[in-house]
């Protein structure tokens, strides 16, 4: 798609025309080769940062107006570009680069049209001095395209807007697996495709039908329900149009299979209690491969439900709470292993695993640790235990 985003994208065809290094990685667009003038007055080259604004594969007017350079460029020897650096800032950006001045030229206009007039703009202030020093100093050298595809099918631009696609990169680890695609396992399905891991794996033999419907992300169409499709195939094909690594296991995982499991870089079990669980658990123990298991478990209470959604990590090194925290088997009462489900608690509790998972990844601050975390619905509680490192 990235490929295509330039090619129907006059301002981005431009730069690249009249031989500006173009890259475009995590939701940004990069010029390469920018000359400007160190702190001594040499001359050297950095990496002019800016967000990438899209919608489809085209772009849009670039907003805000701001800009990061790798470099801190001067106007001078000792004196640096006030002109443009609004501030001189270390820190990490896409792609493992690290910038070290923000930069602000506004035009008149209060916004640039198009991404050739702002960073075309912003290169020419920056290379003025170098070029004074060294007229062959250019930012024009008609290298190759360079288009980071991923895994998306389109650009991430809410990490771009956001200034966190350097966070974001760490997610892209290795494959992760999801099993079970029920109400949980759908939704968590949902959060991990808008995140860079290079692929997703599902694993569930059972059919999509009308109660999926109702406790899962989207809207089903009854032509689809009518087809019968098996669950990872039917999400599946929704979301590989916005990510390209969905791949469907149309069978439950167990003892014959189990090690497929092992070369996962996360696993994410949204299944039933039952003793295949402890066999998947026990491999991944093994196998020192990291995973959180689910649950929400519902009851009749007088005339209304009451219950919890229970999220459980089981990291390399901490296993010691699992006996405590997850159940292989129905004990009938047990709150966690309740048939009845309704789509809020299934959307939360996925949203509390996948935000476990980021805490693991070093996405998210974790000042906790926790490993095991229960929201209990009639006290509106989350409470987390067994949070010792």
């Amino acid at each position: 798609m990235s490929s295509q985003l330039v090619s129907r994208s006059h301002d981005l065809q431009r730069l690249v025309d009249e031989g500006y290094g173009v890259r475009i990685q995590g939701g940004h667009l990069l010029l390469e080769h920018i000359p400007y003038l160190e702190s001594d007055g040499t001359v050297a080259h950095g990496v002019l940062i800016s967000e990438l604004n899209v919608s489809g594969d085209e772009t849009q007017p670039p907003s805000p107006h701001t800009a990061h350079f790798t470099g801190i460029p001067h106007e001078g020897p000792g004196r640096e570009m006030d002109l443009i650096i609004h501030s001189v800032v270390d820190q990490e950006m896409v792609g493992g680069l690290r910038v070290r001045t923000y930069l602000s030229s506004k035009p008149p206009s209060g916004q640039y049209s198009d991404y050739y007039a702002k960073m075309t703009q912003y290169a020419k202030v920056i290379s003025a001095p170098a070029r004074a020093v060294d007229e062959t100093a250019t930012a024009r050298t008609h290298a190759p395209v360079i288009v980071d595809e991923g895994p998306f099918r389109y650009i991430d631009s809410a990490s771009g807007r956001a200034g966190t696609a350097a966070l974001a990169d760490r997610l892209a680890g290795g494959p992760v697996a999801i099993i079970g695609l029920g109400g949980t396992g759908s939704y968590i399905l949902d959060q991990v495709a808008k995140t860079p891991v290079p692929q997703i794996h599902l694993w569930d033999a059972d059919v999509f039908h009308a109660h999926n419907a109702f406790r899962a992300p989207g809207a089903a169409s009854l032509e689809q329900l009518n087809a019968a499709p098996r669950k990872v195939d039917y999400l599946a094909e929704i979301y590989a149009r916005m990510h390209r690594g969905l791949i469907p296991h149309p069978v439950y995982v167990d003892a014959a299979n189990v090690a497929e499991l092992t070369g996962m870089s996360f696993v994410f079990i949204a299944m039933d209690a039952s003793p295949v669980k402890q066999v998947i658990i026990h491999a991944l123990q093994s196998a020192q491969t990291p995973f959180i298991d689910v649950g929400v478990g519902l009851a009749v209470r007088g005339d209304r439900l009451a219950g919890m959604a229970r999220v459980t990590s089981g990291f390399p090194g901490r296993h010691e709470h699992l006996e405590k925290a997850i159940t292989y088997v129905d004990e009938g009462e047990n709150e966690y292993d309740r048939n009845i489900q309704v789509a809020e608690l299934n959307m939360l509790n996925a949203a509390l695993a996948v935000i476990r998972w980021k805490k693991y990844a070093g996405f998210y601050a974790d000042g906790v640790g926790e490993a095991h975390s229960t929201y209990t619905v009639a006290g509106n509680m989350l409470t987390s235990s067994f949070g010792q490192s």
